[in-house]
């Protein structure tokens, strides 16, 4: 997993007002958060960062700047007040010592909440303490002394808590490490748990410094990510974005704490609110070509208009700060970099289903094909089971249309795939099911008989309620990968990556999906990506959850498979497509259903390098089924269409 910016997540909620209880601060020209209270809105479900996760990962880091978070469980069944005690065994090594030495090891009473507290790091002075619920419900406690944390100075803490060791490194210093008798436990279960920024959720034990970042680094020891560093005390993972840009520069050795005041600069979007917290911010709306000026509780209009002169001084200035702005987040060249997204045009066909094609005149006057699949949606589908077919077209240069040329036998065929290996043509069809019930079937690959002008069977594969292929190629190799949905009884079902060996597919690997929809494979640089769109986890009758983490795998060119790179929460997603603009790479995923509503944005993603793909657009769609990203006279173009309207929709990138 990536690692989860636990501060960005409370903080980024509502950007246009501060979270209450929250004051933003600055110190040695450095902006940080300090805590007035233990606010409800710093304290968010477990569930909501670690989806589809009821167990604690067996290894993590957690990277802070002076700070205290803690992970609770729920607060059914359990006892309250502050006189609690309970047996803690602490565990200590000092600062001095080399990691490896012998440890110190006492057992102390706790006013910690009997059972409240499965994780927490508190600072104290010269202490810093890690909590973590051990074997048989009792909370270790590791204790590190010597520290010299409370100097009125900015410092970068980062913890790495492994099966079988706990290490603490300050400023990228030499790490103190403990280890203890006996391995974590594996099985630390979180369902329904909750973490608390800067408090364990009550006002004895709020943090009194200021937090600049709090990471999560989830199965992964998050050292080697800032350390070296050429300024350790401020060593950066993720900072959110409210405290990362610097409004006050400091003289040189000036530590003093100040009140942090938003300076005036220009942000780019749709209708947002002004508050206190935005006095003196610009906007620009790109949809009424406005430009206003919040005064602390209205936005005031300074320029709006059609007729906007792109040439006006005003204008000049804004366009001016805006670059100024973006440079703080890349290096501004003359490559096409997505600003925002606009509806440009709508197509609505009553009572008609919706097909966008593109032509292209080949050269060398290949003979151009065109499969339409039938999956057994007519009126009568008992006559169906047995007789599906889907049909091959030809395009007629006399004619000029498609014109039927095969006829082949399918069973609810979901999707046709079309690839050439060494330059033999095939067809791969995934069978969803066979009558009502049957789901395990046989999908089936044809090759194309240059002597008969046929397509024939090649194989046959086994598959779950196949739902997509994907063919692609990575050096000399051929790899095809099916979407399994179902197979009779639960959508936890194991997708299979197929490689071509002595002129036939055989396993490569498995991966476990639910209800998989659709594979997209990508490539950025020399990395090579796949991903896979999860529609709804279902186990035989129990309910079905559409808000499922859709997951993209990354080739490991040494250990020859695919590894999850990251998770992203996506609603009965149906489909992903990958695209470029210059040398921004985009992922723009089809959200369906949410369990209540067809009626929802599906995301448009941006790669972000190190921390993967994050969420830049969110598109209004109806039912959204399939995504194509398409250019035409120099602009570029993403189409949608629905499976629950009968409308497609067009949306035009606007680049600058």
């Amino acid at each position: 997993m990536l690692p989860l910016d636990l501060l960005s997540f409370v903080l980024e909620r509502d950007t246009s007002k501060l979270v209450p209880g929250v004051n933003m601060k600055q110190a040695g020209g450095v902006r940080g958060v300090s805590f007035s209270s233990p606010h409800t809105s710093m304290s968010f479900p477990s569930s909501q960062l670690l989806v589809n996760c009821d167990l604690l990962p067996k290894q993590f880091s957690i990277v802070s700047n002076e700070y205290i978070f803690s992970l609770t469980e729920p607060k059914k069944g359990e006892k309250t007040g502050d006189n609690n005690e309970e047996d803690i065994l602490e565990r200590g090594v000092s600062g001095k010592e080399q990691h490896g030495n012998r440890e110190e090891e006492r057992r102390v009473k706790s006013n910690e909440e009997p059972g409240r507290v499965i994780l927490g790091l508190r600072f104290s002075k010269n202490l810093l303490h890690f909590l973590l619920k051990g074997h048989r419900g009792v909370v270790d406690r590791w204790v590190f002394r010597g520290t010299r944390l409370d100097d009125n100075q900015w410092h970068t803490l980062l913890l790495v808590v492994g099966s079988h060791h706990v290490r603490l490194t300050v400023d990228c210093n030499s790490p103190l490490e403990m280890v203890p008798s006996g391995p974590f436990p594996p099985d630390l279960n979180i369902q329904g748990a909750r973490f608390h920024i800067g408090s364990r959720g009550r006002w004895k034990g709020l943090y009194s410094g200021l937090l600049r970042q709090l990471v999560l680094v989830p199965g992964s020891d998050a050292t080697h990510y800032i350390c070296p560093s050429s300024d350790p005390q401020l060593a950066v993972l993720s900072v959110p974005p409210l405290l990362s840009d610097l409004s006050v520069i400091e003289s040189e050795g000036d530590s003093h704490v100040t009140s942090y005041v938003t300076e005036e600069r220009v942000s780019v979007g749709t209708e947002r609110l002004c508050s206190k917290t935005l006095q003196g911010q610009m906007w620009f709306n790109p949809l009424s070509k406005g430009l206003y000026l919040c005064d602390g509780t209205v936005w005031i209009t300074v320029l709006e208009g059609e007729n906007l002169p792109s040439k006006h001084p005003l204008m000049s200035t804004f366009y001016s700060a805006l670059h100024l702005q973006r440079s703080h987040y890349s290096i501004y060249s003359d490559h096409k970099r997505l600003d925002y997204v606009s509806e440009h045009q709508v197509f609505q066909l009553p009572g008609l289903g919706m097909m966008a094609a593109m032509a292209h005149r080949s050269a060398s006057g290949s003979a151009v094909y065109l499969v339409v699949s039938n999956s057994g949606g007519g009126p009568d589908k008992r006559k169906q089971t047995e007789n599906d077919f889907s049909v091959i077209y030809k395009w007629s240069k006399m004619r000029k249309l498609f014109v039927r040329f095969q006829t082949l036998q399918t069973h609810c065929a979901r999707d046709w795939e079309a690839f050439q290996i060494n330059k033999q043509t095939y067809l791969a069809v995934a069978n969803h099911r066979q009558g009502d019930t049957n789901h395990t079937i046989d999908s089936v690959i044809y090759r194309w008989n240059r002597l008969t002008k046929s397509f024939e069977v090649h194989q046959m594969l086994r598959t779950s309620g196949a739902y997509d292929w994907e063919f692609f190629t990575v050096g000399p190799y051929h790899f095809l990968v099916v979407a399994n949905a179902f197979d009779g009884v639960t959508t936890s079902v194991d997708s299979v990556i197929y490689v071509w060996v002595n002129g036939s597919f055989q396993v490569f690997q498995t991966i476990k999906t639910f209800c998989a929809t659709d594979w997209e494979m990508f490539q950025i640089g020399s990395r090579v990506f796949l991903v896979v769109a999860n529609g709804h986890r279902l186990q035989g009758n129990g309910p079905s959850q559409y808000a499922i983490n859709s997951t993209i795998y990354e080739l490991d060119m040494i250990g020859q498979l695919f590894v999850r790179f990251q998770d992203i929460v996506t609603y009965s997603a149906v489909d992903w497509e990958f695209f470029s603009l210059g040398e921004e790479y985009f992922l723009v995923v089809a959200n369906s259903f949410n369990g209540e509503s067809y009626s929802l944005n599906s995301v448009l993603y941006r790669w972000q390098g190190y921390e993967g793909f994050v969420p830049v657009h969110w598109l209004p769609t109806i039912g959204c089924s399939d995504w194509e990203f398409f250019s035409s006279k120099g602009e570029s173009y993403l189409i949608y269409s629905s499976a629950k309207a009968p409308l497609a929709k067009i949306f035009k990138l606007k680049t600058y």
